[in-house]
């Protein structure tokens, strides 16, 4: 398998000066550890308004920085938010090759829609139209990075004149697309897509096992039709992740701030109520957490099940991604910064995974992708093929467009005309 970091840039309240300055600085400084031990992926998402839960709301500027202090790792969109109102499809297309070659061809772009209301809310988008406009975008993006020029387009949601999108990016004909997917019904989406499923849900390894069976019989078969000019089929899960030799300083490190994370992505997806600016997310966690431990104390053993199984030490963390593995997931990526986990307890996490468990699994990646490819490559041509792709211009068809100076003289002269004429 593949390995990932993943960032919401969490910031539980309260908030001092300098704490988001050492928030941002201090996962530069892990994805370029990460980067130096051989970790695969560096994912970064997009969020608006998302207090406490994510403070990332621009990470084209936290991966571009990326880029410039690692070598290898991929930096992945995980996701951008692709509707409209968001960002324009012409914006985003410009971002992401913008990246990809200020990263020298590392970038994957995840695509994603949001489910949070105040998301949705502030930049108006209607819950009921949100899943076309992320179809019709996300299309669109792909066809705007792989088209020269870009014919135009009049759609549902959004509209635009022929141009020429630059630059291009170094992934020909677009970077590997993906969405987040939460559950069984986007795992299948995925699928019929074309696209790798970025699964932001806690699966337990034995569930994990019916969702990729699920996604790759959509790849083989009829259903998948490519949104983009690629297919890329990958299956990427979350777990949680803290590791030290004693079992028990791993769950002291890293449970709390799993849990916090499970409890901010519920209450703003879920069962919550926010007021902006005003609502201590962090300390309604720790109320309904400090109550539930008074009855309940953490038993180690079932502290380390299911989504939380990447707590623990190195030998529970192997023994968590074999089960992955022999589900066929394809990347297994760590909820590593969350709540109120410290940086140096991070650092030291990763570089002990890197050093105790990354190698027996590196050891089989290369043989693994090599059968999978093989496998998978004449249905990946058949997809390509049932895809209907938008007509490229011929040069007579593609418009011209005079500059602004040139046609108000145009204009002026037109207007001269039809006034000469009137007075004759």
């Amino acid at each position: 398998m593949k390995f990932g970091i993943f960032y919401e840039h969490q910031l539980p309240r309260p908030w001092d000066d300098g704490v988001e300055l050492k928030l941002f600085q201090d996962a530069l400084d892990q994805v370029e550890l990460a980067d130096r031990l051989g970790i695969d992926y560096a994912w970064e998402v997009e969020h608006h308004f998302l207090e406490e839960y994510s403070h990332s709301s621009a990470p084209e500027i936290f991966l571009a920085a990326a880029s410039q202090r690692t070598s290898n790792i991929r930096l992945g969109h995980g996701i951008r938010q692709v509707i409209t109102n968001y960002n324009h499809p012409a914006r985003t297309a410009e971002c992401i090759a913008t990246l990809d070659l200020v990263s020298g061809g590392r970038v994957d772009f995840g695509t994603g829609e949001s489910s949070a209301i105040l998301e949705l809310g502030g930049f108006d988008i209607p819950v009921e139209t949100k899943r076309e406009q992320y179809l019709e975008a996300t299309e669109q993006i792909c066809n705007m990075l792989a088209m020269d020029p870009y014919p135009g387009f009049e759609g549902k949601y959004f509209s635009m004149p022929c141009r020429n999108i630059v630059p291009k990016p170094v992934q020909r004909p677009h970077p590997p697309v993906w969405v987040a997917c939460s559950n069984r019904e986007t795992i299948k989406m995925a699928a019929r897509l074309g696209i790798g499923a970025l699964t932001f849900a806690f699966v337990d390894p034995l569930e994990a096992k019916q969702w990729v069976d699920e996604y790759y019989r959509i790849i083989k078969s009829d259903e998948c039709v490519p949104i983009g000019h690629t297919v890329t089929a990958e299956i990427c899960m979350v777990t949680s992740f803290s590791l030290h030799n004693d079992r028990k300083e791993a769950v002291n490190r890293g449970l709390e701030g799993f849990e916090f994370f499970g409890y901010a992505l519920g209450s703003f997806y879920g069962f919550g109520a926010h007021k902006p600016g005003r609502t201590n997310l962090f300390q309604e966690f720790k109320e309904a957490r400090d109550k539930r431990l008074k009855e309940n104390p953490v038993d180690i053993e079932s502290a380390l099940s299911g989504g939380a199984g990447g707590i623990g030490t190195p030998d529970d963390m192997r023994d968590h991604l074999r089960k992955f593995e022999q589900a066929g997931v394809d990347q297994v990526t760590f909820i590593q910064q969350a709540g109120l986990n410290k940086h140096e307890h991070i650092c030291e996490s990763l570089e002990l995974f890197a050093a105790e468990v990354m190698p027996e699994f590196k050891e089989r990646e290369a043989e693994r992708v090599r059968q999978k490819d093989t496998e998978l490559a004449p249905f990946i041509e058949a997809a390509l093929a049932r895809k209907v792709r938008m007509q490229q211009l011929a040069d007579e068809d593609i418009p011209t467009f005079p500059a602004l100076g040139r046609a108000i003289v145009e204009e002026g002269k037109e207007e001269k005309s039809i006034m000469d004429k009137a007075t004759h």
